[in-house]
């Protein structure tokens, strides 16, 4: 009599930690190998299997060897007549009769009907669902706002509240407040800006002049000339007033970045006059009120929106698109994608998560969002994008006080530290990446649909991949952590204004500056909707964090990654210690960069 022998595959089924991660339905394993298929196994034994954080094991009988296995496929179908609850299915291991382990990562959702292969090597190269667990787990968290916001205050509010009419303040904000990117070093003035050494020589020290400051390095200008011309929200029949303000600065020998001349459009006229610190009270204050409405502007829509929000979307979607699961590239960067595509793409009710854009409340309406992001997107290079350069490029090298310059250049070199470990450790010489496909399709793809890049060689890939991280990680926290700080004190940063500014000097009073902030109902509401923006949420995974074990034990890169990984997290704690131990010497502290406070990825 025959004795039928059956070989035994065991599945390591792990259902991942977030919450809402597990599922009542019922699982189907089918193992394919180079030899043969298994049956279609049904993998649940109660309700109970596939819970929150949990892994399973689960046996798997053929009459022969599969051979060399190449692919599991799962299957999601009801159980009964309970209700549909998607599945977060984190990797699955399975042990053959020959004693290997296969590694089949997964990290997605799983729904009803669905087929999900996971194959070494190779990507299923689908959405990577995450929106049901962002909004579940928010839901509750959002509800909370309007009871809370009564009560939510921090000293740099408080601060900003206290001395936002200030010059030396309002200076400060160009470089370390929620938007340090526009300021930069003046050599010549703009021939539609003529300032004179007669306007400003009173505010500059004894006997100096513009030229001579500027020689010195001390005078910088910020011009938004970007926004001449841009459409803005209709209000009563009128558009909203928006003004591509120019304003010039001087470093005096205190070391404070002061304002001395502010000009509120871009062409020059008897009725667009140059204000100086020396106007009436009413005059400067209401300018410098034009220009914070400006940057607001800027800063919430070209460098918020548009320079980390979808520059981040397009990263994302290029890495699931052309880097295949197990590429090592992709372990690298998808934890750094968490939430960006739900964040981006999620219904703007109650708010638009991403920025303060398609409101009620703010000074542009869709058209005007769409030229200006059109108009800033065409601005975009590489060199911008990468720290190091863009501080050279703005002639902001040696500006004291710029806390922005400092911990972003440290930050820029501990990350392109860690990626120059990795990627060396992947890739031994330029050949190499020349030859991987999958790797220029990724580059590519983001050329396509960011901006021109490259990754020829190793050290450019490096580059790359040092300001892709940067940019998801460090810049989006220094524009989206100091928003309530600085914009929810409405006269600092006025999400918009009802009034033209004045054609003349001396007619303005402070009923004057009344008329023109916003409503009482606009105010509160952009102050709860940037509270959001800039709130950190329970799941908050901060930077150099990688809870999901992409690089696994069987890959043959976990024993090195996870030293390397450690180093960064090491290197980037001593960051944090220092930046905590700077802070506490001065008022208001700048704590956008520290990496203990930063999020691994753009997730709200």
């Amino acid at each position: 009599m025959a004795i039928l022998v059956q070989h035994q595959y065991k599945i390591y089924l792990n259902t991942g930690d977030f919450l809402h991660s597990s599922t009542s339905d019922s699982i189907y394993a089918t193992l394919i190998g180079t030899d043969g298929t298994s049956e279609r196994t049904n993998l649940s034994n109660s309700v109970l299997d596939f819970m929150t954080g949990k892994v399973r094991t689960y046996a798997v009988t053929t009459p022969s060897t599969l051979g060399r296995l190449l692919l599991v496929k799962l299957e999601k179908e009801q159980y009964l007549f309970l209700p549909e609850n998607k599945w977060f299915c984190s990797k699955v291991v399975v042990t053959t009769p020959e004693h290997d382990v296969i590694y089949f990562p997964c990290y997605r959702w799983v729904s009803r009907g669905e087929v999900v292969e996971l194959r070494g090597g190779k990507a299923s190269k689908v959405f990577e669902d995450e929106l049901p667990l962002l909004v579940d787990h928010r839901k509750k968290e959002l509800e909370q706002i309007c009871l809370n916001l009564h009560g939510r205050n921090t000293s740099t509010l408080e601060y900003v509240s206290e001395h936002w009419k200030e010059d030396d303040f309002f200076g400060s904000q160009f470089l370390n407040g929620s938007n340090p990117n526009v300021i930069q070093r003046c050599t010549t003035l703009p021939p539609n800006f003529p300032v004179t050494d007669k306007m400003v020589q009173p505010f500059m020290e004894d006997g100096s002049s513009l030229a001579t400051e500027m020689k010195k390095g001390n005078i910088f200008i910020c011009d938004y000339k970007r926004l001449e011309g841009v459409p803005t929200r209709v209000v009563n029949g009128e558009p909203l007033p928006l003004t591509a303000a120019l304003c010039l600065f001087y470093n005096n020998p205190e070391d404070n970045l002061t304002p001395i001349a502010i000009q509120l459009e871009q062409q020059t006229s008897e009725q667009n006059p140059i204000y100086l610190p020396s106007d009436s009270e009413h005059d400067w204050l209401l300018a410098k009120m034009f220009v914070r409405n400006a940057d607001f502007i800027e800063h919430q829509n070209s460098y918020h929106l548009l320079g980390t929000h979808l520059l981040a979307e397009a990263f994302a979607m290029a890495t699931l698109r052309s880097l295949p699961i197990m590429h090592p590239l992709h372990k690298l960067l998808i934890p750094h994608f968490r939430y960006t595509l739900p964040v981006n793409t999620i219904s703007p009710n109650p708010i638009d998560i991403a920025t303060l854009t398609i409101t009620n409340d703010t000074t542009l309406g869709l058209e005007g969002l769409k030229e200006l992001l059109k108009r800033a997107h065409s601005e975009i290079t590489y060199s911008s994008l990468c720290l190091p350069e863009n501080i050279v490029a703005r002639g902001l090298e040696s500006i004291p006080n710029f806390y922005y310059r400092e911990d972003g250049l440290k930050l820029w070199n501990i990350i392109n530290s860690f990626v120059q470990g990795m990627v060396e450790h992947f890739y031994s010489s330029d050949s190499e990446v020349s030859r991987d496909s999958e790797l220029q399709d990724w580059i590519n793809e983001i050329f396509i649909h960011g901006f021109l890049g490259n990754g020829k060689s190793v050290k450019e890939v490096i580059k790359f991949i040092t300001m892709v991280i940067f940019t998801v990680t460090a810049q989006h926290s220094a524009v989206s952590m100091g928003q309530f700080d600085y914009c929810s004190w409405v006269p600092n940063s006025p999400i918009f204004l009802c009034k033209a500014p004045p054609t003349t000097k001396g007619s303005s009073s402070m009923s004057t500056i009344f008329e023109t902030l916003p409503d009482v109902g606009s105010t509160v509401r952009g102050m709860a909707s940037i509270w959001l923006l800039s709130k950190k949420y329970s799941d908050f995974i901060p930077l150099g964090s990688y809870p999901n074990q992409y690089f696994d034990e069987t890959d043959g890169y976990f024993d090195v990654t996870k030293q390397m990984m450690k180093h960064f997290q090491a290197e980037l704690s001593y960051l944090s210690e220092s930046i905590t131990e700077r802070n506490s010497r001065f008022t208001p502290p700048y704590n956008y960069l520290n990496p203990a406070e930063m999020e691994n990825s753009v997730s709200m």
